[in-house]
């Protein structure tokens, strides 16, 4: 009898099997792609690609296609945009909202919401700046020290959501309040505290590994890693005997990914070379991206995503998952804040505040993490967070005012929820919600 794996949820991991897929494919039910690729060759591809359109998964295909328009928009107007130097800006400019998007991104997979991250992580750069500078502690110690406040407001946030039953909305909305006035009291009456230009902190998005060797050899370590994980994953499941993905389409995704890898290392040598600021981001990704798709906890969160009392009867402990998830959102906070501090060379009493709270999760569902929870993967906040970014500095090379970024902004946002619901909408039409 031949067995065919399908997704519970689209961005979750592939947990179920459904039997006869000859009979699946007459149906609305999503058949393995590897099945078809395996049996249809290149067609199967065609035949996939035409199954999910009419299901409504579109992946990240949408944000994809609009980043190439903005871009292609943006240099039409301005040459400079696509020059080394603009997108480097960029790559290093995305960092700070992106770490806080990449939180976001582990409360939306709960269909929850943190307002609380801007605030969070203008406290995580005060709070450093004030132990280092102000009272002597070692940078070390003050970065650990600033991070896990926000790993500790978090955790309350959670706490206060999960054991008491507090509307996740209302909890942060009140850390929205109550950490910004936290920060402003420990900054003190100057309310701005410059950081040491030298300092470790300070190096976070003004580093750059000058040497070619370096902006080459992340591409050739991202590819190595992907095609030994996507090979060795393929090995596990031929070996136990559910569909994979044929050796062809391993070696063509590894090519396609090699020349956007070496494309970006490129760029970044005709200009001051890899940032520090963006390994570290990537290094983030590709960590929080397995533990989200590849352990019993990655799966626990989207599991809660799609039904709390089915993840409830299925003996998850439910508040522990809310309590960590909440944890790590402040985290991540944390650490973007420290970033944006960078980026200032200082914290002030406007850390955290204006858009930035919006735009973190803006870039989460831009991404394309659905707000309904249970679908969605860290790399959105990548993808989202570029988008957001390119608009701004786009629109910055026009000369163009705040007001009408917000606008832009907005709107770009309301069209991805806008897509969001029509696509769950169709999945339910199509018998896969």
């Amino acid at each position: 009898m031949s067995i065919d794996k399908t997704s519970a949820a689209p961005g979750a991991p592939d947990d179920h099997v459904v039997e006869n897929p000859d009979a699946a494919r007459g149906s609305d039910v999503a058949v393995d792609p590897r099945l078809l690729v395996r049996e249809q060759g290149f067609a199967g591809y065609i035949t996939e690609f035409k199954r999910k359109m009419k299901a409504g998964d579109l992946g990240s295909i949408p944000v994809v296609i609009g980043l190439a328009i903005i871009w292609i928009i943006f240099q039409s107007l301005n040459s400079n945009f696509l020059t080394a130097n603009n997108l480097s800006d960029i790559s290093i400019a995305m960092v700070g909202t992106g770490m806080i998007a990449v939180g976001i991104v582990f409360v939306l997979l709960l269909g929850e919401i943190d307002l609380s991250v801007g605030s969070v992580s203008g406290v995580a750069g005060a709070a450093f700046a004030v132990l280092n500078i102000n009272h002597g502690m070692s940078e070390w110690l003050a970065f650990v020290l600033a991070i896990l406040t926000g790993t500790a407001a978090g955790a309350i946030h959670g706490f206060v959501f999960a054991k008491i039953g507090v509307p996740a909305f209302a909890v942060t909305l009140a850390g929205l309040l109550f950490w910004n006035g936290l920060m402003l009291q420990i900054l003190g009456s100057n309310g701005t505290i410059n950081l040491n230009s030298d300092g470790m902190v300070a190096k976070l998005t003004t580093y750059y590994f000058s040497d070619v060797a370096a902006s080459y050899g992340l591409a050739i370590a991202v590819t190595a890693l992907y095609f030994v994980s996507s090979f060795v994953g393929n090995r596990r499941r031929e070996a136990a005997g559910v569909p994979s993905r044929p050796l062809s389409e391993t070696i063509l995704r590894t090519v396609l990914l090699a020349v956007l890898a070496f494309a970006v290392a490129i760029v970044y040598n005709q200009y001051k070379g890899l940032p520090l600021a963006v390994v570290i981001f990537i290094g983030t990704l590709l960590i929080t991206d397995f533990v989200l798709r590849r352990t019993s906890y990655g799966r626990k969160i989207f599991a809660l995503g799609g039904s709390v009392e089915a993840s409830r009867r299925a003996g998850i402990n439910v508040e522990m998952i809310r309590i960590s998830v909440f944890a790590i959102s402040g985290t991540f906070a944390a650490i973007g804040g420290l970033f944006i501090a960078s980026k200032i060379a200082s914290a002030n009493q406007g850390a955290g505040a204006g858009d930035l709270l919006m735009n973190a999760i803006a870039a989460a569902v831009i991404g394309g993490t659905s707000l309904f929870g249970g679908r969605g993967r860290t790399w959105n906040a990548l993808l989202g967070v570029l988008v957001i970014v390119s608009i701004q500095y786009g629109l910055a090379l026009e000369g163009i005012a705040s007001p009408v970024q917000y606008m832009i902004t907005g709107g770009v946002l309301l069209a991805t929820v806008v897509i969001d619901a029509v696509t769950r909408r169709t999945q339910k039409t199509a018998g896969r919600a």
